[in-house]
């Protein structure tokens, strides 16, 4: 499509959740900001559909949003102006076990504890601390590395997220607290042997507690359009349907941020590069990759457990033992028999997602980057495992494998939905080693995506640190720290 030539003071190419608080961000501070989309809808990793049956509103991509409800830069936005509407389910998550139980993450850290038997003090000790400090670290974990604004409560959060989860879970006796910890971590889409895989068990458990795992009523579209609405509503210009491929398409700015990841950024302005940043943006290393499914149910998901009826997400993988075994199998390239599915039920909770006494299922599995294996079976398996009678449920199912993923969204490179491996070794220094992480080698040229920190999920904040370098280098502004 052609688009009008006139000059805009920056440019944000990408509209997942990055791009658009990099333009929110900026367009708040006084700058005319554009804001280019490839598809024809907005949202990136945030958008809904009717993927298998009329009436059936399934989320694509993210589904529950703890991150989102608590981000540092979205609770500055009239965001419930524009639409947007969380449901707090009753639990926020519950991970089945074998014998009928479950361990379960509710609302109060106290009854979290309480349900984990012997394992109550060790719960307390390591969880209260966290609840304690995240409303007062959050911008700083999620952020690029900087001096903290309170060095205390983020080492008390730091020295425990360090360490691997099967170190931090060697504190746990029990069955239920060690499975629990186990399916948080796994978030972490790697290896639980590897160091900082504590650190999203903790951040996830801490937001659980504080404000549970909501889901936003409608589907995760309604996320992307409340934050696209506010931007319109503050001035900003939205064009869709205009893919980027090369900088000559773009028209006159002073700044261009890139809501995408390495190896689109080489392609699109990899010219521009000196040679050491063009080498390290061509090693940097994607992830694991998953497998995608969604499902028309003609009940809800009849689980053993009772509290699984109540929870918005469900890990399911069983001991601890089996999850780590089956992250290690899938970074190795070899895919488990029983691998571990994150699934949620969001009509439980919000009846506008199905017809009326029919429900929905979203599931997925790691995978290696780039597999194309179907694993439909292996999931159902899994899911039957805990529920049974489960797949007599199922009206409909639709699938996406990895290079589907992609297809959707570019930035998905071979299925890796965080953008980039969140290890140790690329947790500060994604997308390359640099004073600033947002900021490429060439001038005026930016990065946003979730290829830089703090990484992959839905909080905006690597749109936000980004406007938030481009207005100090470019138009020597200042923002207002978040939180204060």
């Amino acid at each position: 499509m052609k688009m009008d030539k006139r000059e805009y003071d920056a440019i944000v190419v990408g509209s997942g959740p990055n791009g658009l608080s990099a333009a929110i961000a900026m367009q708040q501070s006084g700058l005319s900001v554009l804001l280019l989309e490839g598809k024809h809808s907005i949202g990136g990793g945030l958008r809904s559909a009717e993927l298998t049956l009329p009436g059936f509103i399934h989320d694509i991509c993210s589904a529950v949003h703890p991150l989102a409800a608590g981000s540092p830069f979205f609770k500055t936005l009239p965001l419930d102006r524009y639409g947007l509407q969380y449901i707090v389910p009753a639990h926020p998550a519950a991970h089945p076990l074998d014998d009928g139980r479950a361990a379960v993450l509710y609302h109060s850290v106290t009854q979290t504890a309480a349900s984990l038997g012997a394992d109550q003090h060790a719960y307390l000790d390591m969880m209260e601390p966290v609840v304690k400090a995240w409303p007062l670290i959050a911008a700083d974990v999620l952020g690029p590395l900087h001096y903290p604004r309170h060095p205390l409560a983020l080492a008390r959060f730091g020295l425990p997220a360090l360490t691997s989860a099967l170190s931090l879970t060697k504190r746990f006796n029990t069955v239920q607290a060690k499975s629990l910890f186990a399916g948080m971590a796994a978030h972490s889409i790697q290896p639980l042997s590897n160091l900082a895989t504590s650190a999203i068990g903790l951040v996830l458990m801490a937001t659980g507690h504080l404000q549970g795992w909501p889901i936003p009523k409608g589907g995760s579209q309604t996320i992307a359009d409340a934050l696209a609405d506010y931007f319109l509503a503050i001035g900003g210009k939205i064009e869709t349907g205009f893919y980027v491929k090369s900088l000559t398409q773009l028209p006159s700015s002073h700044a261009v941020l890139f809501d995408v990841t390495p190896q689109q950024l080489l392609q699109i302005a990899g010219h521009k590069f000196s040679a050491i940043y063009k080498w390290q943006l061509e090693r940097y290393r994607y992830g694991m990759g998953v497998f995608k499914i969604d499902w028309a149910l003609d009940g809800a998901i009849p689980f053993t457990a009772p509290e699984c009826l109540q929870a918005g997400t469900i890990h399911i993988g069983g001991t601890i033992d089996e999850i780590a075994s089956a992250e290690q199998q899938t970074n190795r390239g070899f895919q488990p028999d029983k691998p571990f599915v994150l699934l949620a039920q969001q009509s439980k909770f919000d009846p506008s997602r199905a017809p009326n006494g029919k429900h929905t299922g979203w599931a997925y599995c790691h995978v290696p980057n780039g597999s194309k294996v179907d694993m439909t079976n292996a999931i159902e398996k899994q899911v039957q495992r805990f529920a049974p009678g489960f797949r007599d449920t199922i009206l409909a199912r639709h699938t996406m494998n990895t290079q589907e993923m992609e297809e959707y969204n570019p930035n998905y490179i071979g299925g890796d939905i965080n953008g980039g491996v969140i290890d140790l070794s690329q947790l500060f220094t994604r997308p390359a080693l640099r004073w600033s992480p947002y900021k490429t080698s060439a001038k005026g040229i930016y990065i946003c995506s979730s290829s830089t920190p703090p990484g992959g999920g839905v909080h905006g904040m690597c749109g936000y640190y980004s406007a938030k370098r481009v207005l100090k280098d470019v138009f020597g502004m200042k923002m207002k720290p978040l939180g204060m």
